[in-house]
């Protein structure tokens, strides 16, 4: 499986070519997950990329230069809540953080989230539309 996953890019609105979208970065070890998320941010009108990894992300990442990293939690060889420190101390505070995860559900693993840097945390399944509302102030804020 490639590190890096693409899908075809549809043609963004034209209210989004005019302005500097928002660049989202998708990392899931679930190539379909990945492929679901670029085309719904796509859509959208956001600049987004995905990865099967965090590594490989990480390798692309000064590249990219994200607003916004949504990230599976729960990963081969680097899970999400390393990601999530090792992005706050080459980032800071700039980037949001989206952690998701089917495994981690409880109320402490929210709590574990937060710790590692995450803004948001969402569970499995959730509603596509409650991730875009969380991107829509951030996609707000880069209008000009």
């Amino acid at each position: 499986m490639s590190e890096r996953l693409s899908v075809a890019r549809a043609s963004l609105p034209e209210a989004s070519m005019a302005a500097d979208p928002l660049r989202v970065i998708v990392i899931d070890d679930e190539p379909d997950t990945v492929m679901m998320l670029l085309t719904l941010l796509r859509s959208e009108g956001y600049r987004a990329e995905g990865f099967g990894s965090a590594r490989a992300a990480l390798k692309e990442l000064k590249t990219l230069a994200p607003d916004v990293v949504i990230s599976d939690v729960s990963m081969p060889y680097m899970n999400g809540w390393e990601l999530a420190r090792e992005l706050r101390q080459v980032m800071g505070e700039r980037l949001t953080l989206i952690g998701i995860s089917g495994q981690y559900m409880r109320g402490p693993d929210k709590v574990l989230a937060e710790l590692a840097g995450f803004n948001f945390y969402l569970t499995k399944p959730y509603d596509p539309r409650a991730l875009m509302a969380l991107l829509a102030p951030f996609a707000a804020n880069k209008q000009p």
